[in-house]
């Protein structure tokens, strides 16, 4: 092509494009979102062009969510919303353009009990066309005082602020591009996980395709299995209490020592933390004439209360031990001498209405109280997902095999759960609902396993089914290919620029990660197969 010619393409090019990007900056200045849900008011309405970083003045510190670089361009509209006479949430909404947007719809959840809007997630599900939405859960930062003597609130947490998010998300996009989304979707973990049970649960019809990282279900429970441990532990300056080194080096190196090669390979990862659970022995760290670094009695028993299930008044099983493995990390919080800071608020500010509540003084009786009282409905324990799945709809669950917070053992007694009130087996769970297991993965991310798999920001990981879980959802629910497994990736020092250390292929449940032989970072070296 002669040079004048392609000089007069690209300078049409340009102003095509300029054009383009003027009339949607219009279109998204000209929008009336306010006027269309009923009683919102808006707050913000602005254009963001491709790579801005976006910064977030209002947001509570504790969030720690100053900014975020928003790569595609977008129209953003925020709104509060009252969900009753003395509540409300705050509501944000990213848009693509015309030209970007893929028709889908997604919704993205918050962590612990927070009201925490995840940006990463929103500007992840921009940059792949969705239009997508988040809130705050009906109050800000990550404290729980907002929960004291507000019961709207707490219904806000537990179900009714990503309901609300869901339905004025969908009523925006239509006005905005004048016709309706395709598919809804639905990504979050931990906190966001129990949003996504309890969204499935509770409102069947409002996403087709969920991810559930981690979720944080059976929660009046969970919130009385993590208060359990500072009573357990005692205070960091107490005289038994056992240090962040002593379980980082001493109990995680003889946890390592007696179940580290029960896969077949010695890489520091447990496959399957539930065979080391069953054979664990922490009498061997027992002090005796032999001197050196070693427990004491009551440390013993602490390390095997750690690990055990927590039962309650009447000797039933309530939630289960920690895995083995989730130690190291665990000590930041769970094994931290402090309170857990989710639990101690929970209990503060719902359970017993007491700033004043002292966390040392946590019984069983306690965790009784707070499952009875069900504050907000936030058990999130369906016995069943008939509804979801009569009308199609598709789940993806992951946990992390290391998960210092919530222990991967409960979201299995979950997936038990639902196929014995289901009367489900596990290839008809499948049809709608399948489970991963993430080896070496910690809460929600991190580790040494192959943890990046789509799952939250996706860095370096393309999307595709394979190795994405957002794209694996979207193929399943749209072109009816359920993922048979899930592609992690272990960058170096997990640092893509660093390059890939290692893949492994995560197998849905109740599969397991099998090694077959070879070099044990050859994802061929692996294969899924049934205990």
């Amino acid at each position: 092509m002669p040079p004048i010619l392609a000089l007069l393409l690209a300078t049409l090019q340009f102003l095509v494009s300029t054009n383009a990007q003027n009339d949607f900056k219009q279109k998204c200045l000209a929008f009336k979102p306010d006027t269309l849900t009923q009683s919102s008011i808006l707050q913000i309405l602005e254009h963001i062009p491709a790579n801005t970083s976006l910064a977030f003045p209002g947001n509570d510190e504790s969030c720690n969510r100053a900014s975020q670089l928003i790569s595609s361009e977008a129209c953003r509209v925020a709104l509060t919303i009252p969900t009753s006479n003395r509540s409300g949430i705050v509501f944000e909404l990213f848009l693509p353009t015309p030209e970007e947007w893929t028709g889908r719809f997604l919704g993205t959840g918050n962590g612990g009990i927070d009201g925490c809007i995840k940006y990463e997630d929103m500007a992840y599900g921009l940059r792949h066309g969705f239009a997508v939405t988040g809130s705050n859960n009906g109050h800000n930062g990550t404290s729980g005082f907002a929960f004291l003597h507000n019961p709207d609130i707490v219904t806000d947490f537990s179900y009714r602020s990503l309901h609300t998010t869901a339905t004025a998300g969908k009523t925006l996009v239509r006005a905005f591009y004048g016709k309706p989304h395709t598919k809804s979707y639905y990504i979050g973990c931990s906190g966001g996980g129990r949003q996504a049970i309890q969204s499935a649960s509770l409102y069947p019809t409002d996403y087709d395709g969920i991810i559930a990282g981690a979720p944080g279900v059976n929660f009046n429970y969970m919130s009385s299995w993590r208060a359990s441990f500072y009573p357990l532990t005692g205070p960091k300056n107490s005289s038994d209490f056992i240090k962040a080194e002593t379980w980082q080096g001493l109990i995680h190196d003889e946890i390592l020592r007696q179940c580290d090669e029960l896969d077949g390979v010695r890489d520091g990862v447990l496959t399957d933390p539930g065979l080391c659970a069953g054979i664990f022995d922490p009498e061997t760290l027992l002090c005796g004439e032999k001197g050196g670094q070693c427990l004491s009695e009551k440390q013993v028993e602490v390390v095997r209360q750690v690990f055990s299930p927590l039962h309650g008044e009447n000797g039933e099983l309530i939630y289960p031990g920690l895995q083995p493995g989730a130690e190291v990390r665990a000590t930041e919080r769970l094994l931290s001498g402090t309170p857990f800071p989710y639990s101690e608020d929970w209990f503060k500010y719902v359970v017993f209405s007491n700033p004043s509540w002292d966390p040392a003084t946590w019984t069983i009786r306690d965790a009784t109280v707070a499952e009875a009282m069900n504050p907000g409905n936030a058990r999130s324990w369906p016995d069943t997902l008939a509804p979801f799945r009569d009308r199609g709809a598709k789940m993806m669950i992951y946990h992390g095999g290391a998960d210092q917070q919530i222990t991967g053992f409960n979201t299995e007694r979950f997936y038990h759960r639902l196929s014995s009130s289901m009367d489900h087996t596990n290839e008809q769970l499948d049809d709608f609902l399948r489970f991963f297991r993430i080896p070496g993965m910690g809460h929600c991310s991190g580790g040494l396993g192959a943890w990046q798999f789509g799952q939250t920001g996706a860095a370096g990981v393309e999307f595709e089914p394979g190795m994405n879980v957002l794209a694996a959802v979207v193929d399943w629910v749209e072109n009816g290919k359920a993922p048979e497994m899930i592609l992690g990736t272990k960058f170096v020092n997990d640092t893509v620029d660093m390059g890939v250390d290692y893949q492994r292929s995560h197998c849905r449940y109740p599969f397991r990660s099998t090694y077959i032989g070879g070099d044990s970072k050859d994802v061929d070296s692996w294969a899924c197969k049934l205990p």
